[in-house]
């Protein structure tokens, strides 16, 4: 038997460390080439790590959370035929477990270290019956019972989605159910005999009961850096917010009959498009909010093209993929490469160059947009502009009050670099834009 010293690849031009955000093997694990091992995250990039050989996982090289420099060992794998393991990843190794496979003493397991491997699997039983649970016999847990004790209060009940699903559609409270699998893991025949008898003695019917627990979450990856960068933004950048009512009612014409007239390769039209368009031409009045500012060199960097940024909801959290030289592209272009940036986004497959160069972002919450919002600046920007949700109001106009769409722009501007009067001139040339939307179309 050999070893094989995984290091973290270069996983990128100019990357010399990346994040790691996700083991998908643990210690004992027996993985085959090609098998994913661990995710890794650089600009908001996830990158999968897979394995070069067949092997049993018996080291990891670091926690979740944890910064590794390219080139540093990542993961230990035990392989068939000769050893190869690197020099120098033996004496990294050596410093991590220095005791030696002949001492007789016993040995201190360093953290992340898997003990020998096993010939028996992860969890099963031995010939006693007992449990195994990664290789350590426990003792079998009490059936559900009459006599069986809830938990200890704060202890969080373990379950499968199934099994809670099971419990909040029949109204049980599981940590009132004793749990008789691994680790007191609750079952569906848990479930089954809590039913059967009934709550325990003194709960009450209704099921309600007080939680205690605290659960305690990690903040890495994505989340990680969402949070950096807004505490950056937020700290380097003085922000103005203007907010301004647009009415909306003949641009939601205009898109409702070119969606119902479009052709069957075009995409549908959302407000976006329109907006984009709109922020090209009052960009043309205002070129200083289509800038970056580096503070550290004293430094604004004023784009020609117009590269937008789409803040994007994806399920790792928010990403701002970007929508680059939109002074180049029609209504049609920009709704298509919104779609295909958003959805890459959302995907986790957009590239390094999806998600960076954006000279100006676009922020919306769609339907739930709310009446106003304060949009935080997606730094090194200037110029932020939030879209909120388009609600019918009464408007008077003059005579008598009639129903409008209408729809609030919260926009926010790096105070250190734009005047007030400059931030509410551009806002003001959206508002002519999107109130008259022939004009977008006039060059």
């Amino acid at each position: 038997m050999g070893e094989r010293i995984i290091k973290l690849p270069d996983v990128g031009e100019g990357v010399a460390e990346a994040e790691l955000v996700e083991w998908h093997v643990k210690p004992g694990d027996l993985v085959r080439e090609d098998a994913v091992l661990a995710a890794v995250m650089t600009d908001k990039a996830t990158v999968e790590i897979p394995s070069p050989v067949d092997g049993e996982v018996v080291w990891l090289g670091a926690e979740v959370g944890d910064t590794v420099a390219v080139g540093s060992p990542l993961i230990r794998l035990k392989t068939a035929g000769a050893e190869d393991v690197a020099p120098e990843a033996k004496s990294a190794e050596a410093s991590v477990d220095s005791v030696s496979e002949n001492s007789e003493q016993p040995q201190k397991v360093p953290p992340h270290t898997a003990a020998p491997p096993r010939s028996i699997p992860s969890r099963g039983e031995d010939a006693s019956g007992s449990e195994r649970v990664r290789g350590q016999a426990v003792m079998p847990r009490p059936l559900a019972g009459d006599n069986a004790a809830p938990r200890p209060a704060g202890e969080k009940p373990l379950a499968s989605p199934a099994v809670r699903l099971r419990a909040k559609e029949a109204g049980i409270d599981l940590r009132q159910v004793p749990g008789t699998g691994p680790a007191g893991r609750i079952t569906h025949e848990d479930i089954e005999a809590f039913q059967a008898r009934g709550p325990r003695q003194g709960a009450r019917a209704t099921g309600l009961a007080a939680d205690n627990s605290v659960e305690e979450i990690k903040v890495v990856g994505l989340r990680r850096r969402i949070a950096e960068k807004m505490a950056l933004a937020k700290s380097r950048i003085p922000h103005i917010t203007y907010v301004e009512e647009v009415d909306v009612t003949a641009l939601e014409d205009l898109r409702a009959a070119l969606n119902k007239d479009k052709k069957d390769n075009r995409p549908r039209l959302t407000i976006l498009p329109f907006l984009m368009r709109a922020m090209v031409k009052a960009i043309t009045v205002q070129p200083a909010l289509n800038a970056t500012f580096d503070d550290e060199a004293g430094i604004i960097r004023r784009s020609g093209g117009v590269h937008i940024g789409i803040a994007t909801q994806t399920p790792a959290g928010l990403m701002v993929p970007v929508v680059r030289h939109a002074e180049a592209r029609d209504i049609w272009d920009c709704a298509a490469e919104v779609g295909r940036v958003s959805e890459a986004a959302r995907a986790g497959t957009a590239t390094r160059e999806d998600l960076a160069g954006s000279t100006i972002t676009i922020t919306s919450l769609g339907a739930i947009g709310g009446v106003v919002t304060t949009p935080v600046i997606n730094y090194p920007e200037v110029a932020i502009v939030g879209v909120n949700k388009i609600m019918m109001r009464p408007v008077w106009d003059g005579t008598e009050f009639i129903p409008r769409k209408m729809m609030n722009l919260s926009s926010s501007f790096d105070h250190r670099v734009i005047d007030g009067w400059d931030a509410a001139t551009f806002v003001q040339k959206l508002k002519t834009l999107l109130e008259t939307p022939a004009l977008i179309f006039v060059d």
